[in-house]
């Protein structure tokens, strides 16, 4: 389901959507950064200036609709193929972005959360990134989540190593390996299940995301290029979640 048709959001707020039935977690793939620039004749990098302005906006509309967090796809394990100009943009934009926004997340009670590898971060990156968690740890907000270096992927076969490690050790037994104890491993482990995936850019993928959370996600794709997202979009993303009818495999009961 795409965003295409009429505006579905009738109130600014969602006044009429009780706060129960919004989606607790929504991910986010922000995808048409560097298209939505070429479009305009800029370089690429801009399109990835402009996708923070969105970010902010997303952060703070979550915090006002009360959802528990949202994550954000920043960098995929993948995105190390790019130009080596781009990535090093892109590393001083998060460097920036951990600096710049210390004030909103607090202002806000967000509370920071970084998933996916630190190895290939540069220090510099990472001392900022550790600064902001550790004063964000307390606040009881919205938790904002960034994958940055993250991989679905990647991060099912980390999990199958430290299962297989404590089963060779002989601290897990082979037998007690189920769901919970894969669900227990992942970054995600202490939140709640992915009820709500936004891609924008209009593809139709889910690009190695968050691949075991999604399972049962509902998704919603939009035309529009991250930078130009708004917040009209975010809210209609969250009433045609609250209109669809989960059935988690299952059947309604009126069919």
């Amino acid at each position: 389901m795409t965003d295409q048709g009429p505006d579905a959001c009738e109130t600014d707020q969602l006044a009429d959507v009780p706060v129960d039935d919004r989606p607790r977690h929504i991910a986010i793939i922000m995808d048409g950064n560097g298209r939505w620039a070429q479009n305009k004749g800029l370089p690429r990098i801009e399109g990835h200036r402009h996708g923070v302005n969105t970010v902010r906006m997303i952060s703070e509309t979550a915090t006002e609709l009360k959802i528990a967090a949202i994550t954000l796809y920043c960098l995929s394990s993948e995105n190390w193929k790019r130009p080596q100009a781009e990535l090093d943009f892109l590393m001083h934009l998060l460097e920036q972005y951990l600096i710049e926004e210390r004030r909103t997340i607090m202002d806000q009670g967000l509370r920071l959360k970084i998933i996916g590898r630190r190895d290939r971060l540069p220090e510099d990156v990472l001392t900022e990134m550790d600064r902001t968690l550790q004063m964000s740890a307390n606040n009881a907000g919205t938790e904002l989540v960034l994958a940055i270096d993250y991989g679905g992927r990647d991060e099912i076969t980390k999990v199958t190593r430290d299962i297989a490690s404590e089963v060779a050790a002989g601290t897990l037994e082979l037998d007690a390996v189920d769901e919970n104890t894969i669900n227990s491993r992942l970054y995600t482990a202490d939140l709640p299940e992915v009820d709500l995936l936004i891609r924008s850019g209009g593809d139709m993928r889910v690009s190695n995301f968050l691949l075991w959370q999604i399972s049962y996600s509902e998704i919603w794709i939009t035309e529009k290029s991250w930078p130009e997202f708004t917040r009209q979009d975010f809210l209609n993303a969250i009433r045609e979640f609250h209109s669809r009818q989960r059935r988690f495999g299952g059947l309604n009961v009126n069919e």
